[in-house]
């Protein structure tokens, strides 16, 4: 036992290393769920449909459900048309959306920014759904213009469109309105509006000005991610659909006692705690205030680093800042995301003014 108990205390020092300085991934660490860490010693699974009870009874369904209430209230899904369920992360909601389109309209075409994150091609893949990548703006937002001569090229075929609430790199919104308005002036009736949430699923809601998104629009699916601003320390999504949509999908499976709604058939069952517990203690004005820091330290990064003459961007609304490709001994320190030339940093609950003054210092010293 001393060689196990010695491992795993050299573990938690390198892991207590590296967290303290993690700036390229959208992670919040300062997030403290230890009340719920006696229910580890439980083999909590969910199955099947969270609204259907199924007959395995060591589940949180109960605290599954009051979550994703929560959010299909922040997303004003219409009471008698929601349904959600929590998944294992972004990837997985992204693939339930696109799943629902593709059994809704199976010769449609799946049009995606360039911007998009790498799972909505892989998925397309795993479901063959033929795909068009549209251009993106320089900032990373997705060009309306070639999207309209794209599907203006394919009017005959479905639209399924994934637009993503936050890109990868660059921290760009695509515009559910003017998206809304391409397809209404291609007369497309037939589509499946999906939205990527999966970086400011939990900030737009809660940011004055920021442009609509949610289910008052013809949104038909919406993932977020749960361990990325919530910070809920194991891998979870949230997936918002339409029920009436969901109910085209569904099957009844008589040995679980349940419908077969979701993609994965046995889900974590501690992760919707975590989700519950953060909603409980934080609510609606916490999580506010944690997105308006995040927004004040972003633009505070932004500012040192014109400062300092480093080329660097933010787009509204965002807490990416996305800037010059440093050399590779910071970009190693600071755990920073590459792609190309650009480098970025997240500004999470955990990046406060002291760490941003400590990453300018080390490019100044070059």
């Amino acid at each position: 036992m001393d060689k196990v108990n010695q491992r795993l205390t050299s573990f938690k020092k390198d892991m207590d290393a590296k967290t303290a300085s993690m700036l390229g991934y959208p992670i919040n660490t300062s997030a403290n769920f230890r009340p719920l860490y006696d229910f580890l010693d439980y083999a909590l699974i969910n199955l099947g449909d969270p609204f259907v009870p199924s007959s395995w009874r060591i589940n949180s369904e109960k605290f599954e459900q009051e979550a994703l209430r929560f959010f299909g209230r922040l997303y004003r899904m219409p009471k008698e048309d929601f349904w959600g369920y929590l998944t294992s992360g972004g990837t997985e909601g992204n693939t339930y959306g696109i799943f629902v389109g593709r059994q809704l309209y199976p010769e449609g075409v799946l049009y995606f920014s360039a911007d998009t994150h790498y799972s909505i091609q892989k998925i397309a893949r795993l479901l063959r759904i033929p795909t068009v990548m549209v251009k993106s703006q320089a900032h990373g937002e997705i060009d309306y213009t070639d999207l309209e001569q794209q599907i203006a090229a394919r009017r005959h075929l479905p639209v399924l469109l994934n637009l993503n609430l936050g890109t990868t790199m660059r921290g760009a919104i695509d515009r559910i309105d003017l998206a809304e308005a391409v397809l209404k002036r291609q007369g497309i009736k037939r589509f499946h509006l999906h939205c990527d949430a999966a970086l400011f699923g939990m900030t737009l809601p809660f940011l004055s000005g920021a442009p609509q998104a949610d289910f008052r629009q013809s949104i038909g699916s919406l993932a977020i991610s749960g361990h990325k601003f919530i910070g809920t320390h194991m891998p979870v999504g949230i997936v918002l659909a339409r029920k009436s949509l969901v109910e085209r999908v569904g099957n009844a499976v008589d040995y679980i006692g349940s419908l077969d709604t979701t993609i994965a058939g046995c889900r974590n069952g501690h992760t919707p705690l975590f989700l519950w517990y953060a909603i409980q203690t934080r609510g609606r004005q916490g999580f506010a205030r944690e997105a308006r820091a995040c927004l004040a330290n972003a633009k505070y990064l932004h500012q040192r680093l014109q400062d300092i003459a480093w080329p660097s961007w933010l787009n509204p609304y965002s807490n990416i800042v996305y800037f010059q490709k440093p050399p590779k001994q910071i970009c190693e320190k600071w755990q920073l995301a590459i792609s190309d030339e650009f480098a970025h940093v997240l500004v999470m609950q955990q990046v406060g003014k002291e760490k941003i003054k400590e990453l300018v210092e080390d490019l100044t010293k070059l």
